[in-house]
């Protein structure tokens, strides 16, 4: 076995360093009896001669053991050294790569293959993974099979005999060794089986132009050994580590009695010396090398630990904040369904007072989605989810939106507030609308939230180079928002950290000003993706002014096409941003129409009914956008009345000369008018006289009183909102009996008939979405899981359409309708999936699934009941 072949080699080592050292004192005493006939090449006489002669044996000796040594130290080593690339190396490949690269330099050959020994199949075979100069494609030996069986060709000889085959002078032709200056033939050849414990691992071959000499052969041998138990325990190379701390013991106890013949001749000390100190330096290396590799692997391994546990983190995080997300919606989802149906009394049975409760309590469920939507923004901003949707922006839209939005607050507030253009600012932008649109309208909404008195103001104007933040110069030339505000200000010290998530610059329980703290921090990540920089600066006391740095065409960005192209960006004029333009007519006959009528034109509620016609843009009504048209007095308005049909009317109480009044007689006596809307503003309280004529009209007239401008705006994007003029019960509201209400009817008749299949464990959304869909005449089925859903629309094969709730017990949503599309009869039946776990890739699973549609929850009852007459229609 192994120990035995090494305790030979060591039994041989000592007989011969004892063979010498007897030698060296058959020599030495020879010389020291007078023997002269030892080793005399020169004559000489007398004590010179003799001399000479015992210094020429001496030397003699050394160059003998020196010989021996240095044969021994140069196959120990370079075991050792194949050992140790093989250490650490999982891939057989690459260890045979690596054995092929060194092993044939070392022995001199100028061929090697490694074949390697497969046991998946019933008889073994030997295949080759590895070579070292193998020849072309053209030379015919390349053609030869690159696998073998036991017994077949030496190769599978040597496996099957476990013995070593050697060939000397190899004939011509049998094998070739070529470089780029020509070719030869090798003149040996041996082919070494790998063999552990009786069995066959593999076989290497080499080939040289040169004879193996015999310390290569015995290198050879033993290397067998070493390349059998590493590629037997790849992975775990414990006995590669033993074989190489007995090579060094033997390298050690060399060294010793290397050191005794020191002793016993001061002429061998100084060789002696330096071969030790040699090998002491070469273990010093070994080991600096192992430490160092160590270190290396140690510190691999914590990067990978903390790299899983930063994905792990990230990975709980998302799954928290869907979970957190699809907590909050579910319950929120029936409380706003709920409240929207209330607010808008489809059955006139509540009271004002009880309208305007469940307006407010839509108006609080509204501002909790919203801050779920922030946090989810924040989330995909940190993990990098958030998308990006660059477009041409022109800015005289962008400035219309901001007047449109903000000027109604700041009147409500008693603010000033202006918008103003530098020279040179570009009439248009290539960014994302959307996301620039949030930025400024956070921005804006602090500003006004915190000034008191004064004014707020945004500037845009060319940015100047020196002034650009680093991260915004390298996308070229640059716009600047600046929002100042004459406001409570902000102290110095805290002015980065109101950057940081859920940070504001009073954190304390008794603050003035709520809000969650997430808005300039994901105001500052939106405008970092857009490439652009938010910075601010402010005093104490005196007002703050923040900064958004914007590209105006950022390089990464791709320009959308536009029909007929787009015109280059020209420069806008010096000169304060004038107010929206009046809506025309002139649109379709099923255009929802918005009259505003009061003093001047373009006053403060076509501000606020441009803002909240702005806030319906993206409701994809069917019906289009909201058309709005200003009028000066009642003239003008029963102009526009007779010619257009008009939603809703907005007007001004406190025109001179009681002209609101008489317009409103006037539409007393236009019968086709009764069912149009009033929402009339007053500043002041109305005097006796006016108060008499608004009582004596009609009850069945609808009017609102309003004075405040926030209700005017909600009361006006809630009778938008409605199916046809007058659908929504007015805040004042007569309690006369003898007035009799006519009864509820479907609110969208083609949905009446209908089956839906709800699919939904929540008792609360089922409850409140049946609400919506039994007004429009709709036949409802529950279930309460997937199987459920697949067991009701087997019983009940009439359903028209299914909503289907993705998290669910026992069988999700995503199964559910995975299933339902395996069934040929119900392939094509509409399926709208109605989630409240929005995060990003919930709606393309959904779809992927075999959803028609996918609908966020809180769901808005209109758009759910566009979205189903949709795919009804289909």
């Amino acid at each position: 076995g192994t120990w035995k072949r090494l305790t030979e080699n060591v039994n041989e080592l000592a007989g011969n360093l004892t063979r010498q050292v007897r030698a060296i004192a058959e020599v030495t005493s020879a010389v020291a009896s007078g023997d002269l006939t030892r080793q005399i090449t020169v004559d000489a006489s007398g004590e010179v001669s003799e001399l000479k002669d015992n210094i020429n044996s001496m030397v003699e000796s050394l160059r003998v053991s020196t010989k021996a040594n240095q044969d021994q130290d140069w196959l120990k080593t370079n075991l050792a050294g194949i050992s140790g690339l093989m250490q650490g190396r999982r891939d057989l490949a690459v260890v045979a790569e690596l054995i092929m690269d060194e092993l044939a330099p070392l022995v001199s050959a100028q061929y090697g293959a490694f074949y390697l020994a497969d046991d998946a199949d019933e008889e073994p075979e030997l295949h080759l993974i590895a070579s070292y100069g193998r020849p072309d494609a053209d030379d015919h030996v390349a053609t030869r099979p690159t696998r073998f069986r036991l017994g077949q060709s030496l190769v599978g000889q040597a496996a099957r005999s476990r013995r070593t085959i050697a060939v000397d002078d190899v004939p011509p032709g049998y094998v070739t060794v070529s470089s780029g200056l020509g070719q030869t033939a090798p003149i040996n050849l041996v082919v070494l089986p790998i063999v552990v414990e009786d069995q066959v691992l593999g076989v290497i071959e080499l080939a040289s132009v040169h004879r193996f000499t015999a310390i290569h052969r015995d290198f050879l041998e033993q290397l067998m050994e070493t390349v059998g138990v590493n590629v037997n325990t790849i992975v775990a190379n414990a006995r590669t580590d033993e074989l190489l701390v007995e090579s060094q013991r033997l390298a050690g106890e060399l060294q010793a009695r290397s050191g005794e013949l020191q002793k016993r001749q001061e002429q061998l000390q100084d060789s002696n010396a330096e071969l030790e100190e040699k090998a002491a330096l070469l273990a010093q290396q070994n080991r600096d090398i192992e430490t160092k590799n160590l270190e290396i692997e140690q510190a691999r391994q914590e990067l990978e630990t903390r790299a899983k546990q930063l994905a792990l983190a990230s990975k709980y995080k998302s799954e928290f904040l869907a979970n957190m997300s699809h907590e909050l919606r579910t319950p929120l989802n029936s409380l706003l369904i709920l409240a929207q149906l209330l607010a808008q009394n489809p059955t006139r049975n509540l009271t004002p007072k009880q309208v305007e409760y469940a307006g407010i309590i839509h108006s609080a469920g509204s501002d909790l989605l919203q801050l779920i939507n922030d946090i989810l923004d924040l989330s995909k901003v940190e993990a990098g989810k958030m998308d990006i949707t660059p477009e041409r922006v022109p800015l005289r839209q962008l400035l219309d939106y901001v007047e449109a939005t903000f000027r109604p607050m700041t009147t409500q507030k008693s603010l000033g507030f202006r918008i103003t253009t530098g020279s040179g600012v570009p009439a248009e932008l290539l960014t994302d609308d959307s996301r620039l649109r949030q930025v400024l309208r956070n921005l804006l909404s602090n500003a006004v939230k915190f000034t008191e008195t004064g004014s707020v103001e945004l500037r845009i104007e060319p940015a100047d180079p020196a002034e650009l933040p680093a991260p915004v110069k390298r996308h070229g030339q640059a716009i600047a928002f600046r929002v100042v505000d004459t406001g409570i200000g902000i102290a110095e010290q805290q002015l980065e950290s109101i950057f940081g998530a859920f940070q504001q610059a009073d954190g304390t329980t008794s603050r003035k000003y709520g809000g969650t703290g997430l808005g300039l921090s994901i105001s500052r990540e939106i405008a970092y993706l857009l490439g652009g920089v938010v910075t601010a600066e402010s005093t104490l006391g005196k007002g703050s002014a923040f900064t958004l740095y914007l590209p105006v065409a950022r390089p990464e960005f791709q320009e959308l096409p536009t029909a007929g192209g787009v015109p280059s960006p020209a420069a806008l004029p010096v000169a304060e941003h004038p107010a929206p333009a009046e809506g025309g007519s002139g649109g379709p006959a099923h255009q929802r129409r918005l009259l505003v009528i009061e003093e001047r034109p373009q006053g403060l509620l076509s501000l606020v009914a441009q803002s909240a016609v702005t806030d319906l843009a993206d409701s994809n009504d069917p019906r289009g956008p909201v058309e709005v048209i200003t009028v000066v007095g009642a003239q003008e308005a029963a102009a526009v009345l007779a010619a257009e049909a008009c939603h809703c009317v907005v007007l001004e109480l406190d025109m001179p000369d009681g002209a609101a009044l008489e317009f409103l007689e006037a539409m007393d006596g236009d019968a086709g008018l009764g069912n149009v809307p009033v929402l009339a503003h007053n500043n002041r309280r109305l005097a006796p006289e006016q108060e008499r004529r608004l009582q004596s009209r009609p009850v069945d007239r609808p009017l609102e009183l309003l004075s405040s401008l926030d209700e005017l705006r909600e009361r006006i994007a809630l009778h938008l909102t409605a199916e046809v003029p007058g659908a929504v019960l007015p805040l004042v509201r007569h309690e006369d009996p003898a007035h009799h209400q006519p009864a509820p009817r479907p609110l969208n008749g083609r949905l009446a008939g209908r089956t839906v299949l709800i699919a939904d464990d929540d008792a609360r959304n089922l409850f409140a979405l049946s609400s919506i869909l039994e007004l429009h005449g709709v036949s409802v089925l529950h279930a309460e899981n997937g199987r459920e859903a697949i067991e009701a629309l087997s019983a009940n094969p009439e359903v028209d359409l299914i909503l289907m709730d993705v998290m669910m017990p026992e069988m999700d949503g995503y199964a559910a309708t995975t299933a339902i599309r395996a069934m040929p009869e119900h392939a094509d039946l509409p399926i709208i999936a109605v989630t409240a776990k929005a995060m990003p890739g919930d709606r393309e699973k959904s779809l992927d699934s075999g959803a028609n549609d996918y609908v966020t929850k809180p769901v808005d009852s209109d758009d759910l009941v566009n979205c189903m007459q949709r795919w009804l229609d289909r």
